[in-house]
């Protein structure tokens, strides 16, 4: 799939290239960031360039994730979102916000954008949210962008060597008032 973008009222939501490495690397140096994420640290400036010039053109060219940087209509990189296909019709989505550009909602709204067009342009019936248990702000995007969150996976993420127990939500076609791909039988 050849990549897209997506603009909202505040927000320019496109792929990145090799002129991105440098902000990618800046941002990863963000101890909060390299916390609650599973990205390399010391995060270095070869996986900026990896992820770059490598992961996310692979991931939209194969169609198994669809990265998105979160730009301000100025150009200034707020933030990075990605959706990586899980399963048929599944897929999980993860983000990060730019110390500098937290607090302001831009994730919510990029993950809200992302999301409505993965149920209509990418045929996913169902988006995962999986973070971290403590990891309130991502919590707080999620909740903000209509995710349910269903309960806390014991043991279910791995994240620098410690197993780590995580919350997880999803968001469906049917929340944002769209049709799924397939129809949906709910447990009584």
């Amino acid at each position: 799939m050849d990549p897209v973008t997506l603009t909202t009222d505040r927000l320019l939501l496109r792929t990145v290239g090799s002129q991105e490495t440098d902000a990618v690397y800046d941002a990863c140096q963000d101890p909060d960031i390299r916390r609650w994420t599973t990205i390399p640290s010391p995060y270095l400036r070869e996986h900026a360039r990896s992820f770059t010039e490598q992961l996310v053109p692979d991931g939209w060219a194969d169609g198994s994730m669809f990265t998105f940087g979160v730009f301000l209509h100025s150009g200034e990189l707020a933030g990075m979102l990605g959706i990586t296909l899980r399963a048929l019709g599944m897929g999980e989505i993860g983000f990060w916000a730019t110390k500098e550009h937290r607090a302001n909602g831009y994730v919510t709204e990029a993950a809200f954008a992302a999301c409505r067009w993965s149920f209509t342009h990418a045929a996913l019936d169902r988006v995962e949210w999986r973070a971290e248990v403590g990891n309130r702000a991502s919590r707080a995007v999620a909740e903000r962008a209509g995710f349910t969150i269903e309960g806390t996976l014991r043991s279910a993420m791995n994240n620098k060597g410690v197993r780590r127990d995580i919350w997880v939500g999803s968001l469906l076609p049917s929340d944002m008032g769209l049709p799924s791909t397939a129809p949906y039988l709910p447990a009584r």
